[in-house]
């Protein structure tokens, strides 16, 4: 009888054995527990003993079949570990680290006989994992109806977010505790041109959260590649935020075919704000380079024809007679210009004189193309051709004009969110390009989706993104996308995806403006998943001054906007203003000059979502430093040290700062600039204003030049 007792004992261990499984970061810092309840796939996860995800349910409900939620029995576990350097193209640093410690769990449903497996890779700085679905009899083929992922939080934690939308992520952020998104969701969903809202408690990845005890958790995915993009849904009573994939025009959520690996699912997590913005962890669960000569990806500063039509000075269509444009028939040359049409000529050539007085590698042309006049809200299919310019835009002489400057034209791609006419022209696009000296194209999808009922961020239209980018790779061409889906890593595998737009941007200043505090909040959870083309450099805030029947205002101060050059990352970065502006204050547009826009190294000196940033970076090639802080609308003193700097080094640092009585709102324009001499040593207080903040430039010197400068 006792060996009876004591073999069942054993037998009762080895089955929570083979259920229950846990492992640990490599700093042990963050585990994640995983085991089978009646059936079930459960998974919760702890950052230093701290609840992140209380235990949520994984599987997929899956169309005209039984679900893939229960009936579960573990096959088979696999632990492993990871540990890499890798050099990304371009980037925040030049050495990213990948080292992780990876659970692999293989599901059987016995009734279907079906398999599913799950891949868990824990990091020090939180979790990612995804589905995988082998090669099977019972499951070759299937569609979507709703992944069933859960990420239960542990309590009502403030989060700053924006609604959910299968068309749009151009949206203001909401700070809230999570049971008041449902009342905060009218105010929060604003006007677009396109937008589909799904649901009161919807909000998009990536999400940004605190919990009360302190923790920053953020939810998003990585490798978005042949899926539907993920929405959460919370349910407000119990705090569980659902997996809601974008629907195409059917209603389905997703066509798979096995094998099939799903994006992966990502926690970041930490008790510091810091590091969220320092993790990598959506890159590295990315595929290494697909591109194997990288030569030509090269970042680059640019100016352009953009922000004189955004503010309504100037027009992208060249004539006002033709309601209606027909491609091949319609004769522009008999039209009579409208006389605000941006993309002419003699307006171009001066960008390009400006762009090489002061340094800048392109000028980017948007409206040079024939179709504008019709383009947007008439659900056009052949809208435009990409080939053919304007009467009164020269291509060639403006191509050969640009090259004797020594500055490289941006070609600009509108789609009108005709996927299928831009599909149709691509290669012919992408040839004239290369034809004409054009290496970067900004894309564009502005309106509702053609085939009409398709949505920006459902799976077809997300492969439609991926082939432009694979496409563009082929043509050597760097891709700057706007209006698509927002980007989830993808730039390590093609890193020509030089930048994204994919959120609310600078030109919304234009239309009514942002929050003061917007900036503050993208680097947490925009830029997650890559760098944005957010346009900044504006010193022109009252837009009336550019377009008398414009009275937006930009909600910043002009300090704050060269800081975004150092705290919004992005390889591809503009300078958005007019250049006249500009030349009213050369001495603050220095800064914009001397920034630079690839780094060898980053450290993140402050961090709280929604108040305050304050980075430094390291120019790659060199022992410069640039220094960013994007303020919030509280006033703040930032406190730094330099101890990041060489000890047996000298700087001299240039201080863009606001003035004692800047304001976002009654007096953006005043900011000071000071030179000091600055050591490993050296510590800064600075105060910041409402909507404000400060750069600073740090150039290595001697000792000599450094004479005369007041140290720090």
């Amino acid at each position: 009888m006792r060996k009876s007792i004591s073999l069942s004992f054993i037998l009762c261990l080895w089955s929570i054995f083979l259920i229950a499984q846990s492992i640990q970061s490599p700093n042990t810092n963050v585990k994640l527990d995983f085991e089978i309840i009646e059936g079930k796939a459960i998974y919760q996860l702890s950052f230093k003993g701290k609840p992140v995800i209380a235990p949520s349910q994984l599987g997929f409900e899956i169309k005209n079949q039984a679900t893939l939620e229960d009936g579960f029995q573990l096959m088979e576990t696999q632990e492993s570990s990871f540990d890499e350097t890798w050099n990304p193209v371009w980037g925040e640093e030049s050495k990213i680290r990948n080292h992780y410690n990876e659970l692999y769990v293989q599901l059987s449903q016995p009734n279907t006989e079906r398999i599913i497996a799950i891949r868990f890779r824990v990091y020090d700085d939180g979790l990612g994992f995804r589905y995988e679905f082998p090669s099977q009899p019972n499951l070759a083929h299937f569609v979507i109806k709703e992944e069933k992922t859960q990420f239960a939080m542990s309590g009502d934690h403030t989060a700053f977010w924006i609604a959910g939308d299968y068309d749009t992520q151009e949206y203001d952020y909401t700070e809230s505790k999570l049971s008041d998104i449902r009342g905060f969701m009218e105010k929060a969903v604003t006007a677009n041109l396109s937008q589909k809202p799904f649901s009161p408690t919807g909000v998009q990845t990536s999400l940004m959260m605190k919990s009360e005890d302190g923790l920053y958790i953020n939810l998003h995915e990585a490798a978005l590649i042949d899926y539907s993009t993920m929405h959460l849904n919370l349910d407000d009573k119990n705090f569980v935020f659902k997996s809601w994939l974008t629907p195409d025009v059917n209603g389905d959520k997703g066509y798979l075919q096995t094998p099939f690996n799903t994006p992966w699912r990502t926690v970041i997590v930490s008790d510091d704000a810091r590091d969220i913005l320092a993790s990598r962890m959506t890159y590295n669960l990315n595929e290494p380079s697909k591109i194997e000569d990288t030569s030509w990806i090269k970042p680059m500063k640019y100016i352009g024809v953009w922000w004189e039509m955004i503010t309504g000075k100037s027009s992208w269509a060249y004539t006002d007679e033709f309601p209606a444009v027909r491609l091949g028939e319609t004769d522009f040359s008999k039209a009579k210009p409208n006389g605000i049409h941006g993309a002419n000529t003699p307006n171009v050539k001066q960008y390009i004189d400006f762009a090489a007085e002061h340094g800048f590698s392109g000028v980017l042309v948007e409206g040079w193309n024939i179709g504008w006049e019709d383009w947007f809200g008439n659900s056009k299919d052949f809208v435009f051709d990409f080939l053919t310019p304007y009467p009164d835009f020269d291509l060639e002489g403006i191509r050969d004009y640009a090259k004797r400057k020594g500055v490289e034209m941006v070609m600009h791609h509108e789609t009108s969110s005709s996927v299928r006419n831009y599909e149709r022209h691509m290669d012919r696009a992408y040839q004239f390009m290369k034809d004409n000296g054009y290496n970067a194209v900004k894309s564009g999808y502005v309106g509702d989706i053609l085939p009409r009922g398709e949505n920006h961020y459902s799976q077809w239209i997300v492969n439609h993104y991926q082939y432009a980018i694979e496409k563009a790779a082929d043509y050597q061409i760097m891709v700057n996308a706007h209006e698509a889906v927002r980007p989830t890593g993808i730039a390590r595998t093609w890193p020509n995806l030089i930048a994204n737009e994919s959120a609310r941007g600078t030109e919304y200043q234009a239309f009514g403006g942002s929050n003061p505090n917007h900036v503050t909040v993208l680097p947490f959870t925009r830029q997650i998943g890559g760098p944005m083309d957010y346009t900044p450099g504006i010193f022109e805030m009252d837009i009336s001054k550019i377009n008398p029947d414009n009275n937006s205002w930009v909600n910043s101060t002009m300090a704050n906007q060269l800081a975004l050059y150092v705290t919004m990352y992005s390889p591809l970065q503009m300078a958005a203003d007019l250049p006249k502006n500009y030349e009213r204050f050369m001495d603050a547009f220095q800064f914009i000059k001397d920034v630079a826009i690839d780094w060898d190294e980053s450290r993140y000196l402050e961090a709280e979502p929604g108040y305050f940033i304050t980075v430094a970076r390291k120019e790659k090639g060199s022992n410069n430093w640039f220094v960013g802080n994007a303020n919030g609308v509280p006033i703040r003193t930032s406190t730094i040290s330099f101890d990041f700097l060489d000890a047996d080094k000298t700087y001299i640092a240039t201080i863009y700062a606001d003035a004692k009585d800047a304001h976002y709102r009654n007096n953006p324009q005043a900011y000071t600039i000071r030179k000091v001499v600055v050591t490993n040593k050296s510590k800064l207080s600075q105060q910041s204003a409402a909507g404000g903040g400060y750069a600073i430039s740090i150039i290595e010197t001697t000792k000599e030049q450094a004479k005369g400068l007041k140290k720090l």
